[in-house]
C-alpha cells in the first residue's frame, strides 16, 4: 500500500512526479494517481469540500463528511433543502476536495457527475455511506428509518477526472535553497 506523500513513485505510461528531500517534511508534493489508487487514497479519508455551481454561475463550497460506495462513487449526506442539493440538481458537474485528517497532510480534488437521492430511494445507499464512513449499525432498520425521518438525501458523486494526491510545503527547488 503506497504511504502518500511520503516515497517517491514512478508508473510505467502515467506521468509522476513527487519531490521528498531528506529530513525536510515541509517539501510539497504530487503524484498522479489511477481511478483505482484514487478510491484507495479516499477510502480513509471523510473529510471533503464540496464544490457545486449556483444559478448566477458562482461557486458553491460546502464543508462535508464524504465516503465511497461499493461502485467507486463519492458520497455525500445532505438535506434537500441545502444549496448544494439545489445547485446539484440544477447542475449536476461538480468538484470535491477531499482532504486528510491532518490539514498539512495529502488531498486531492476530483471532478465528476453527481446525482441527488432523495428518500425512500436513498435508503439502502445510505447503509453504503454509512458503512463507508464508520462500518456495520447495530439495527440498520433503525438507521433507515432514521434517515427517512430527517428526510435526508444523498449525493453520489462519479468521478470523471481529478488532480494528483497533493501535499502543502516549499517547492523542492526552494527546500533544496533554504534547507
Amino acid at each position: 500500500m503506497r504511504r502518500w506523500g511520503t516515497k517517491a513513485s514512478s508508473g510505467a505510461g502515467r506521468a509522476s512526479v513527487e519531490a521528498i528531500i531528506a529530513g525536510m517534511s515541509n517539501v510539497a508534493t504530487v503524484t498522479t494517481v489511477a481511478l483505482d489508487e484514487l478510491l484507495d487514497f479516499l477510502r480513509p479519508r471523510h473529510k471533503g469540500i464540496y464544490v457545486a455551481t449556483r444559478r448566477d454561475r458562482r461557486p458553491q463550497l460546502s464543508p462535508v463528511s464524504c465516503g465511497v460506495d461499493p461502485e467507486g462513487r463519492i458520497v455525500v449526506s445532505t438535506y434537500p433543502q441545502r444549496a448544494k442539493t439545489s445547485s446539484t440538481r440544477r447542475d449536476p458537474e461538480v468538484s470535491i476536495c477531499v482532504l486528510s485528517d491532518d490539514f498539512d497532510g495529502p488531498w486531492v480534488q476530483v471532478y465528476g457527475t453527481a446525482e441527488v437521492l432523495d428518500m425512500p430511494e436513498a435508503a439502502e445507499p445510505f447503509v453504503d455511506y454509512f458503512r463507508s464512513i464508520a462500518g456495520e449499525h447495530p439495527d440498520w432498520q433503525e438507521y433507515k428509518q432514521a434517515m427517512s425521518d430527517q428526510g435526508k438525501s444523498l449525493i453520489r458523486i462519479t468521478p470523471t477526472s481529478w488532480g494528483p494526491v497533493a501535499t502543502g510545503g516549499f517547492p523542492p527547488d526552494v527546500a533544496e535553497r533554504i534547507g
